[in-house]
């Protein structure tokens, strides 16, 4: 366990836009730093990062924290992990003290996978390099392929062996779960190995761990896949996992392009010869989430596949989902027969990065002259061919992107360009359509698993259906369940605008929201220089004697645990609400400390006029007593109308009269003090 005095220096020295700027393409805006959200899809960024408060914020999808929180929500990290990873990249010594059985069991739960994995690849290379049958066969085949030691150690390459159960005997022995290894597919179901007599290659996620493996046979004429890869764990999906990214995210932002790729070799190929902006989609069709992890890094793409059939088909399986995504994509081929592997070794890095920037072509150029040649003049080739490139300029989000397109298509298939964006528009509304329909359904299938009542309808065994079981749809609409649902992290797959409506405020929830606001922002800046006191100290002062009457029970309870971080003499500012134990806590903070908008800083230069307001950071002096005022003569109005309803009460009662009586004379009087300082009219 951690102690709290280490998880504070932690907290204080990690910089949220260091780790933010792994991950995603970050400009400066002000004071504030925007980018794409890594959370959900976006067109437009609505990512913030605040150096000055050390917190992210999406307006998008409404996630937000401080540098633990990012890292929990992008790389599902626990929060002991998060905080060691800080401590490892900022040199921080954690000299940790014994945690109790249970947090060491819950720890060490999802630790585990990564742990096993680790293993497995040791175990793997140390068959690759110390091993007879390893070092000729699979270290034989990674030399042949022109790879160094230092490069088949950087990638974790090996080699597994080819008796059934080595692996899972030796991990047994050494202490290993045999329900682990099942569970990270290292094990199959019948206790023998999942990887036998294949060359391995290690699959990393985006903060160098090692997630799953990718087994190539080197045997021929046999009835087995070439590949194979680990099943999907809670650690791994395929589809959702790019080779090689760990190691190319940083030279793609540099270099701010990515190219793709289809296999290991070729990406490992590449970094060794210095071209380190390289990925490879593991030999699976190009998929959204894929697209999503490059665009993190870079809105350009270069789809470099072989030269071969298979390879242009793969490349025009992939190119329409990329451009869905706003990308900039061009496409190189390579001479038939090539991969880029041998591709390289043929003919040298520099003739090889000459050439995939030479040959590469936008997509409508390579499309349309790919496409042109098979329907060879054939009229209704030709015509399906020209509706085929439509579809994909369709896809296209970006409008004067897509008006270019539909301008050079026109020019190479000879046909007005009138004509081309009548097809388009009608493409866009049926794919408008069909994505509404999807969102509909997807809608209608939370809806269902959250009200699903327990008794609806019985399985065939006679139980009960859980609220996991699949919702029912047509035959022509097949649902998969969990799997069709948004990824494990809960991200939103529908635009921002479609998120479900913040639930409408009660009573004068704003205004004890603003209260909060000015707290946990300005609590700690001094209000009065002479009085030498704070905005708490000034807030809480004024508004103690109402605190009972807020409407909020939540904000209440905050507002009282800052009463008590004044008793206890503390300060009050927002990295204590921001780093809070409770989550709500901490997403309120962010979501009070954060804005869309904020004044431009070249406001006064370009516009030749000067701001009539200030910024919040120098008003909160003002905003402070205006907003103690306003809210407790809400207060005071609240109690005075039921003061006046125990008054009709209790008019046959002269006693209680008399005393409600009395309450209404002194809570009126306070109220027209109050009216006096505000300079409104009771």
């Amino acid at each position: 366990m951690i102690p709290q005095q280490t998880v504070q220096e932690i907290l204080d020295t990690a910089k949220i836009e260091d780790i933010v700027e792994q991950y995603v393409t970050l400009k400066k805006r002000g004071a504030n730093m925007l980018g794409l959200c890594p959370f959900h899809n976006e067109k437009t960024p609505s990512f913030t990062v605040s150096p000055t408060k050390n917190i992210f914020k999406c307006f998008g999808c409404g996630k937000g924290g401080n540098p633990v929180q990012f890292l929990m929500e992008h790389d599902g990290f626990t929060f002991p992990e998060a905080l060691r990873h800080l401590a490892e990249r900022y040199n921080i010594e954690i000299e940790e003290i014994k945690p109790s059985k249970e947090a060491i069991e819950a720890q060490q739960l999802h630790a585990s996978l990564f742990i096993v994995n680790q293993y497995a690849k040791d175990f793997f290379h140390d068959q690759l390099m110390n091993t007879d049958k390893g070092k000729s066969v699979g270290l034989n085949y990674f030399k042949e392929r022109g790879f160094r030691e230092e490069t088949i150690k950087k990638f974790g390459l090996g080699y597994a062996p080819s008796q059934k159960d080595a692996f899972t005997l030796k991990a047994i022995n050494d202490g290993y779960k045999v329900d682990t290894l099942k569970d990270l597919g290292l094990t199959s179901q019948y206790d023998r190995d999942f990887f036998r007599d294949r060359v391995m290659f290690s699959i990393h996620n985006l903060t160098g761990k090692v997630i799953g493996f990718g087994g190539r046979i080197l045997v021929k004429n046999v009835k087995a896949p070439k590949y194979v890869n680990s099943p999907d764990s809670s650690i791994y999906n395929k589809s959702k996992s790019l080779y090689g990214a760990y190691f190319a995210k940083k030279a793609i932002r540099q270099l701010d392009e990515c190219i793709l790729v289809e296999g290991y070799t070729d990406v490992i190929s590449l970094h060794q010869a210095g071209i380190e902006n390289v990925v490879a989609s593991s030999g699976t069709s190009l998929t959204v989430d894929q697209i999503r992890l490059i665009k993190r890094n870079t809105p350009n793409i270069k789809i470099l596949y072989d030269g071969d059939t298979a390879g242009v088909k793969a490349a025009l399986r992939g190119l329409d989902l990329v451009l869905e995504q706003d990308m900039n994509v061009r496409v190189v081929l390579l001479p038939t027969g090539e991969d880029p592997d041998s591709h390289l070794k043929n003919i040298g890095t520099t003739a090889f990065k000459e050439y995939i920037d030479k040959e590469a072509n936008d997509f409508i150029l390579f499309k349309t002259k790919l496409l042109l040649e098979e329907a060879a003049g054939d009229p209704v080739k030709t015509s399906n061919v020209i509706k085929d490139i439509v579809a994909s300029i369709a896809r296209v989000p970006d409008n004067l992107k897509r008006s270019l397109f539909i301008k050079e298509c026109a020019n190479l298939v000879g046909v007005e360009e009138k004509v081309l964006i009548n097809a388009t528009n009608s493409m866009i509304i049926e794919q408008n359509r069909k994505k509404e329909q999807a969102k509909e359904r997807e809608r209608a299938r939370e809806n269902y698993k959250r009200n699903k009542p327990e008794t609806s309808r019985k399985n065939n065994d006679g139980s009960f259906p859980s609220a996991n079981d699949d919702f029912p749809t047509t035959e022509n609409e097949p649902w998969q369940g969990e799997d069709d649902w948004p990824d494990e992290r809960g991200t939103p797959t529908i635009e921002p605008k479609d998120t479900p409506r913040k639930k409408k405020a009660i009573g004068d929830e704003y205004q004890e929201r603003y209260i909060l606001m000015l707290l946990m922002n300005f609590g700690d800046k001094i209000f009065d220089k002479d009085e030498n006191i704070t905005v708490a100290h000034f807030i809480l002062s004024n508004i103690q004697d109402v605190i009972d009457e807020f409407d909020n029970p939540f904000y209440e309870s905050i507002v009282k645990e800052c009463l008590q971080l004044l008793a206890d003499k503390k300060t009050i500012q927002l990295s204590y609400f921001v780093n809070h134990q409770d989550e709500k806590i901490r997403t309120l903070a962010v979501d009070l400390s954060t804005s869309q908008f904020e004044f431009s800083p070249n406001w006064k230069e370009m516009h030749g006029v000067l701001l009539n307001q200030k910024e919040p950071e120098q008003n909160f002096n003002k905003d402070s007593k205006g907003s103690v005022l306003l809210f407790k003569m809400k207060k005071l109005n609240k109690m005075i109308d039921k003061n006046k309803q125990k008054l009709l009460e209790h008019a046959q009662d002269e006693k209680e009269y008399m005393k409600c009586l009395k309450i209404q004379m002194h809570l009126n009087k306070i109220r027209g003090e109050l009216a006096k300082q505000i300079g409104r009219v009771v």
